[in-house]
């Protein structure tokens, strides 16, 4: 095949060019400027199923909730709100270990202040991610598993349905001796060293080493993605289903890492189904 006629496969730039809907409302969960979640309603009166969107961009610079507001702006057609969630990355004050996950943790609690204001159900809430956001995601769902008097453990965290992992990164460790070398290039700096270096902060937020999540969760993975491939993360997969986590697998055919976040691309049926069954 000629690179004429090779598929042009979406990008960054592709994805933020993309249509939003502007939130119904900004809310904080904390003092510094990304402790923040865009909040997007449907129409009617609710109470509406939540559906909490993680930006990834390797824990870094590389995309913000600028990035997920399309996909936010697109389940919201759907009938569920979306709490479109912006957190501390690695090179910003604050980020990093622990910062970035402290975050997440507090953005996805903030659900409950937020319902307080808002027609939200909070017995219908599910968490989805990319890339990076997709360790989030999964790791949100999965942190009641870290043992009290960890850095992390938080006491009460809000129950969720389920998780849609489109590309997560679900073993921190495999990708960092086998991902892509712009977010592992040695370390995960938002891990502030290797996993030999520091052994418990993996255990603490590394997908594959919290299980079972005791949550259902949805894999979604794009068949011609390079940057965050299923074959890195199959082993991952049988763990999950052998310590009985329900785990369903979607294969998203001819499709990249980015086209996974575009709701004008032909998987995103695939996406919005494995969504309702988590919500229904």
């Amino acid at each position: 095949m000629t690179p004429s006629c090779q598929t042009r496969r979406l990008n960054t730039d592709d994805i933020l060019r993309l249509p939003i809907q502007a939130p119904a409302a900004e809310i904080a969960y904390g003092q510094a400027p990304q402790q923040h979640a865009e909040l997007r309603l449907p129409d009617g009166r609710g109470p509406f199923p939540v559906v909490v969107v993680i930006h990834g961009g390797c824990w870094v610079e590389y995309a913000t909730a600028r990035y997920t507001a399309h996909l936010a702006s697109s389940l919201v057609k759907e009938g569920w709100a979306t709490w479109n969630l912006e957190y501390r990355r690695a090179h910003e004050e604050g980020g990093g270990w622990p910062g970035t996950f402290v975050d997440v943790g507090r953005g996805v609690d903030a659900l409950r202040d937020a319902a307080a204001k808002h027609p939200l159900d909070l017995r219908r809430i599910a968490l989805m991610g990319h890339s990076a956001g997709g360790q989030l995601a999964l790791w949100a769902a999965g942190r009641h598993r870290i043992p009290r008097g960890a850095e992390l453990h938080a006491n009460d965290p809000l129950p969720v349905r389920g998780v849609v992992s489109l590309a997560g990164i679900a073993d921190m460790r495999v990708y960092l001796d086998r991902g892509l070398k712009d977010c592992a290039a040695g370390e995960l700096r938002v891990m502030g060293g290797n996993y030999q270096e520091h052994p418990e902060r993996y255990a603490q937020v590394s997908p594959a080493e919290l299980l079972p999540l005791g949550t259902s969760q949805v894999l979604v993975w794009g068949d011609r993605d390079p940057i965050v491939p299923e074959a890195l993360f199959d082993d991952y997969e049988k763990r999950a289903r052998q310590a009985g986590d329900r785990v369903e697998v979607v294969r998203i055919k001819d499709a990249a890492h980015h086209e996974l976040c575009s709701a004008q691309e032909p998987g995103w049926s695939q996406i919005v189904a494995a969504l309702r069954g988590l919500l229904q």
